[in-house]
């Protein structure tokens, strides 16, 4: 039976209820239907996730001054299309000091990982630098850290696909490097200075690729250069101010750094040579896949169609 929402999570959502709330409005477009009417398609985000939304030609929400990346109060109804929740709205505006004055605050409204941000910073801490063996390689761990370690645990992973929210980085980062180490522990010829200096350095270019939250779109050096690019030219800095990594180890690095997409197309300048690089880029992909899962798994059960598949996958619902 369809409820009211009156500012409550996008998670609690179903089909048919009647919805209230703030949202970050991450995505605004402008378009036309099949009569030549202009409609809006939207993406709002709440600290929960995101959900679509239409601003249908007879709405009066057409017209409202709002824009991207700001937050608005809206009403409307949840419906399912692609077997995804979506949202018609019938009014949208931009927040208000009076909405403040009532309780509004942007940040329980940013989109942030489930997880708890201290606890993914402990996690981190135990696995760089104590679990890198050559010192050479724990002291680039630890410049890396002292430069970019504060921005790391509140960075977004990604614009949209996978970890796309507050501390989205970070839980990334953490995740692939426990993973990497099981790996590496099954797997003996390994590396695992290696693997794991690769996780750490992997997604850096990001830092500069991307806005922070709630902005999270493209910088100018992110849409020329690229966190691939950006990343192999941070790691070059850092290695800079450990003179005792050989030439080699040094070759090695820049090899992960630059072949994580995996392939050419995906925006690797090369793809990978070595079986640490190899590692690098499944775990890195199996995290990112199974983020985007775990994220279209709040939405429902059953067949969805998830853009960064290019398929229908079938969600069960966990027990």
């Amino acid at each position: 039976m369809p409820m009211v929402h009156r500012f409550e999570p996008m998670s609690t959502w179903e089909e048919g209820d009647f919805v209230e709330g703030y949202a970050l409005v991450n995505r605004k477009e402008r378009r036309q239907d099949k009569k030549g009417r202009d409609y809006l398609d939207l993406e709002l985000a709440d600290a929960t996730g995101s959900v679509g939304a239409k601003v249908w030609p007879d709405s009066p929400a057409l017209d409202s001054p709002f824009q991207e990346k700001q937050f608005v109060v809206f009403k409307g109804t949840a419906r399912r299309f692609r077997d995804q929740i979506q949202v018609s709205i019938d009014h949208c505006r931009q927040i208000t000091d009076q909405d403040r004055e009532e309780g509004f605050k942007e940040e329980d409204y940013v989109p942030r990982t489930p997880e708890d941000l201290d606890d993914l910073r402990q996690r981190l801490a135990a696995i760089y630098p104590p679990a890198i063996g050559r010192p050479a390689l724990a002291a680039l761990v630890e410049e890396a850290l002292r430069r970019y370690g504060a921005k790391l645990a509140s960075h977004p992973a990604a614009k949209t696909i996978h970890h796309a929210y507050h501390g989205g980085l970070l839980e990334h980062v953490v995740a692939m490097a426990e993973l990497a180490q099981k790996v590496c522990e099954q797997y003996a010829e390994l590396d695992r200075d290696l693997v794991l200096v690769g996780v750490l350095f992997h997604d850096l270019g990001k830092l500069h690729e991307l806005g922070a939250m709630p902005e999270n779109d493209y910088t100018l050096e992110g849409q020329l250069v690229g966190h691939v690019v950006i990343g192999h030219r941070m790691l070059h800095e850092c290695m800079g101010a450990v003179p005792e990594l050989s030439g080699e180890l040094r070759l090695l690095l820049e090899h992960l750094v630059l072949s994580h997409q995996g392939r050419k197309e995906y925006g690797s300048p090369c793809e990978p040579s070595t079986a640490e690089a190899i590692v690098l880029s499944f775990i890195d992909d199996v995290d990112s896949k199974l983020n985007q899962l775990r994220q279209a798994r709040r939405q429902g059960a059953g067949l969805q169609f998830l853009r960064g598949f290019g398929r229908s996958i079938y969600l069960d619902t966990p027990e």
